[in-house]
């Protein structure tokens, strides 16, 4: 079974195309997270989990998620990370989890796919998101062999920096840059609410017809890239960057 949780659409991408290849089910957490729904699920074959990097690490309310739900039948767990550049020593991390629910881990992929952290980089246009998911397929095809035939994903080479990354700078960023501080809604918005029902950890309320953002907040930036006006900003520096969304998926 494939678990996948997706803000832009990059590991909704990789997982359903791992799931086809491999023939399993694909299964959206995002609704499970948002409701807190931990009641439990079985899979004969191994399980599959498909998430973006957060600061060189899975999202921290995907690994809570999995703190508290039981995974039964196969206890054989893989996990793929998209990324824009690198996911740092996140299979360190992954490890212990893995010993917490009491799981065999096979490995970590790394894929990489088109940037989409606006709130801090920049986005690419449609046709570079095009060359980097063409570039991305050799990677998703082998971690989906390896799958397919209950191979365990290579091991890749840590360095000091991926070390430092994945530990302190991930202990620091979260604390200090993600909140929902900065985002607003220009005199664009339509008042369709979109971002509301995106939101997984319904963090975004309507006021007088625009969102209104509280204190809990993932970054996943599905509001900024999914709103249909482009009406959302985060500070001044998404101003005048393409919003990104799998064009894959749309």
């Amino acid at each position: 079974m494939v678990l996948y949780f997706s803000g832009t659409g990059n590991s909704e991408y990789a997982a359903k195309k791992i799931g086809k290849e491999i023939g399993g089910e694909v299964v959206n957490l995002f609704e499970k997270i948002r409701s807190h729904d931990y009641s439990g699920l079985h899979s004969d074959s191994a399980w599959v989990v498909v998430v973006p990097t957060y600061a060189w690490r899975i999202p921290r309310i995907v690994q809570h998620w999995l703190e508290n739900v039981k995974l039964t039948g196969s206890q054989d767990i893989y996990f793929v990370m998209t990324c824009g550049g690198s996911i740092g020593n996140a299979g360190n991390y992954l490890k212990k989890l893995c010993r917490t629910m009491k799981m065999n881990y096979m490995g970590c992929m790394e894929i990489v796919m088109p940037e989409n952290y606006i709130a801090m980089f920049t986005t690419p246009t449609q046709e570079k998101a095009l060359e980097t998911i063409r570039q991305s397929q050799k990677t998703i095809d082998q971690a989906a062999l390896l799958i397919k035939n209950s191979q365990k994903f290579p091991q890749p080479d840590i360095s000091f920096m991926d070390k430092t990354n994945s530990g302190i700078v991930n202990d620091i960023f979260y604390p200090m840059f993600v909140h929902a501080k900065k985002f607003y809604a220009t005199d664009a918005c339509i008042s369709c609410r979109k971002c509301a029902k995106l939101c997984p950890l319904s963090n975004i309320r309507i006021e007088s017809g625009k969102p209104v953002w509280g204190k809990e907040c993932t970054h996943c930036m599905a509001c900024i890239c999914r709103c249909p006006s482009e009406a959302i900003e985060y500070g001044t520096h998404s101003k005048g960057l393409p919003r990104y969304v799998c064009p894959k998926n749309i």
